[in-house]
């Protein structure tokens, strides 16, 4: 049986907030901007729950209807986008107002992102710790993907992880050449997938 999946509504606003900080407690960029382990207990729900705020109001989050995974979407226009310089300092703002890395992490990665084609944007996607590994997070991503080869439409995302990377470009995306360098910190991967080839008869 495949994994059933439905859009969230803000109903489900506080249990994605959560999933995502289970789910990123411990990976390498959380754990820059937040190097103690004690206070990122504390605030990382705060910072992740405005990424959900925003795919709720301006995107779309796909959810495992048991709660085990989701995935926050935005499709992204051609051009310089409006507003997002915003973002960085309102995850300041909401979840940690001394610590510049919460605001640094968002204006990096938004100087590298692209720009001259409307694009799907995974902003993230997280997995119940206890069910990573199963494949969950692919067969979330699937129908949007399936979605994007069907109207020709490019895909991106940041990788956080090698291992994350490595499942990304298994799924058509690829490393764009420039990497996001936090201070003092680790790798961030931009990634691209161009429309994939519709299978005959699709």
């Amino acid at each position: 049986m495949g994994l059933e999946i439905r859009q969230a509504g803000q109903d489900d606003r506080d249990a994605v907030a959560s999933l995502l900080d289970v789910a990123f407690r411990e990976d390498p960029v959380s754990s820059w901007v937040f190097p103690d382990p004690d206070h990122r207990a504390r605030v990382h729900g705060k910072f992740l729950g405005v990424f959900v705020d925003v795919t709720l109001a301006e995107g779309r989050v796909d959810y495992a209807a048991d709660g085990s995974a989701a995935a926050l979407w935005l499709r992204i226009p051609a051009g310089e986008p409006e507003g997002e310089d915003e973002i960085p300092a309102l995850m300041r703002r909401t979840a940690d107002p001394d610590n510049e890395r919460c605001e640094l992490v968002g204006r990096l990665t938004g100087a590298v992102h692209p720009t001259a084609e409307e694009h799907e944007y995974l902003l993230m996607i997280g997995v119940d710790p206890d069910r990573q590994g199963q494949g969950l997070g692919t067969e979330l991503m699937a129908p949007v993907l399936e979605r994007c080869d069907r109207e020709g439409v490019p895909a991106y995302l940041e990788a956080s992880s090698e291992r994350s990377r490595e499942l990304y470009e298994r799924l058509g995306f690829a490393f764009t050449g420039t990497a996001v360098r936090l201070p003092e910190g680790p790798l961030m991967w931009p990634m691209w997938r161009k429309p994939q080839p519709l299978p005959a008869g699709a």
